[in-house]
């Protein structure tokens, strides 16, 4: 009869695992069932070929309500040392759709915008409203006289979205070095917080991340280890500057770190919330993580660039099915030079269409229910809390940096990466696999950054300068690239 439903799986068993793999057996011969079809992350964490309801474990989920239309932060990053050609990309990225802006800076104008005084920061942002569109700010150990800077051009305006991202712990991990103590960085950044969140009630102060970690190879679970372990160490200074245990969370943005392989980047993003939820919980206050993510440096390639857009792509899709609150996807020339107007504008369209024409932010936590990404989330997060503990352990994030324990954990990881890429077990495309014999580099911008150089304020602070085993960038194509 028609619109009978016939209940056909009622005629058959439900499927057991055990017959399943019986099944499986059959097909691979000779080879055990962990060689043939079991996957190792570079965490060493177990993929399965097949999850089950009953081996899902419960998770924390992130199901708060979010904009339709806007359901991330679409964060561009401003790295011209140029402050006029900045100040016009800036305006050009909010009026091309981007909602926020990243402002890099450093006074030499190698690395960033060639700021050294508010009137400086003032030229680089110049008819950027500051009131409405959210400044990040990514300045270093210059951190702190970057935060007054843009505190004094807010003019005061308490609702301003500022982000000052103080961050002093990734540039030591990254450097090896600290222009005086870096405990006293972190003192000064934290002093510096306090009193600026009086004037700026949505301020954020500190970005906790562990980017250091991830761009010089290390693997998800040791970058969150050095994301969970900076974000108590900086809960810690704002507390002693005078913050409640609350306010000082809430002024703490997680940074984490998003490449071309998206499962894991979705899983990682939500076991960042679950690791800021297991913390804040033993610290007694219940706050909801912010997270910003941002696309690695490390999986760009030089040789046919334009694969970039692909990586950069799946990083997009990974930070908004994760449920990351604010989005920074680099150029896709990055690798070769600062971006062209057309690099920016597709940086900015990447996530335009994943936002507005692939709606991937319209569903709270699309992952959840899903059994391989929340065991995959659970065992990342489970991993990366034992990092957590053993810096804990060893004293805090300080002295496990100046031990070498992070340093000694990324190398390994490295270098086992490294090896995978080189017997091709793993693979670059465009590099060592499909390379393009017709490969043509895409433009970029040609600037020479000592003619926009600026004298900065001296970094140092009194005492000794603090060191440690250094976590230099890399990017696993280059070797490949130069030979």
């Amino acid at each position: 009869m028609s619109g009978t439903i016939l209940p056909l799986a009622d005629d058959f068993a439900p499927p057991a695992r055990e017959d399943w793999l019986r099944l499986v057996e059959k097909t691979l011969k000779g080879e055990t069932f962990e060689d043939a079809l079991v996957r190792k992350t570079p965490d060493g964490l177990a993929i399965e070929p097949l999850y089950t309801a009953e081996s899902a474990p419960d998770v924390v989920r992130d199901l708060r309500a979010r904009d339709a239309d806007r359901p991330w932060d679409l964060r561009m990053r401003l790295a011209h040392p140029d402050r006029k050609q900045t100040g016009a990309e800036a305006l050009k990225d909010l009026e091309g759709g981007a909602a926020s802006l990243l402002l890099a800076i450093d006074p030499a104008g190698l690395t960033g915008v060639a700021v050294g005084s508010a009137a400086d920061l003032g030229q680089a942002l110049d008819g950027v409203l500051l009131d409405l569109a959210p400044v990040a700010l990514d300045a270093g150990y210059l951190g702190p006289k970057a935060a007054d800077w843009l505190g004094t051009l807010a003019k005061a305006a308490p609702n301003a979205p500022l982000a000052f991202h103080m961050d002093p712990l990734t540039t030591f991990a990254a450097t090896g070095a600290s222009p005086g103590p870096i405990e006293s960085h972190i003192v000064s950044a934290a002093t510096v917080g306090a009193r600026l969140s009086a004037t700026y009630a949505k301020a954020s102060l500190f970005l906790a991340s562990g980017r250091a970690a991830h761009e010089a190879g290390g693997s998800n679970t040791e970058e969150l280890a050095l994301m969970a372990a900076s974000a108590v160490a900086y809960a810690r200074a704002l507390v002693r500057a005078g913050l409640p245990m609350d306010e000082a969370f809430r002024r703490i943005t997680l940074g984490v770190s998003l490449d071309g392989e998206y499962f894991t980047g979705i899983a990682k993003v939500r076991a960042a919330r679950a690791l800021w939820s297991r913390i804040t919980q033993a610290c007694g206050v219940d706050v909801p993580a912010v997270v910003e993510a941002r696309s690695s440096q490390r999986m760009l390639t030089r040789a046919d660039a334009w694969t970039n857009l692909l990586r950069l792509t799946s990083a997009g899709v990974a930070g908004a099915l994760g449920g990351a609150d604010a989005i920074v996807l680099g150029a896709f020339t990055d690798a070769i030079g600062l971006p062209t107007a057309f690099g920016r504008r597709q940086a900015r369209n990447t996530q335009l269409v994943l936002m507005e024409e692939s709606h991937l932010g319209r569903v709270a936590d699309p992952a959840g229910g899903a059994w391989y990404l929340d065991t995959l989330t659970d065992q990342i997060a489970r991993a990366a809390w034992t990092g957590f503990q053993a810096i804990e352990s060893a004293g805090g994030i300080v002295k496990a940096l100046e031990a070498g324990l992070v340093a000694t954990a990324v190398s390994a990881t490295r270098d086992a990466q490294a090896a995978a890429y080189a017997d091709k077990s793993r693979k670059i495309l465009g590099v060592t696999v499909f390379p393009n014999a017709q490969d043509k580099a895409p433009e970029v911008a040609v600037v020479d950054p000592a003619a926009f150089a600026v004298d900065g304020p001296d970094p140092r602070l009194p005492g000794p300068d603090s060191t440690c085993p250094p976590l230099p960038p890399i990017r696993f194509a280059a070797a490949f690239e130069e030979a």
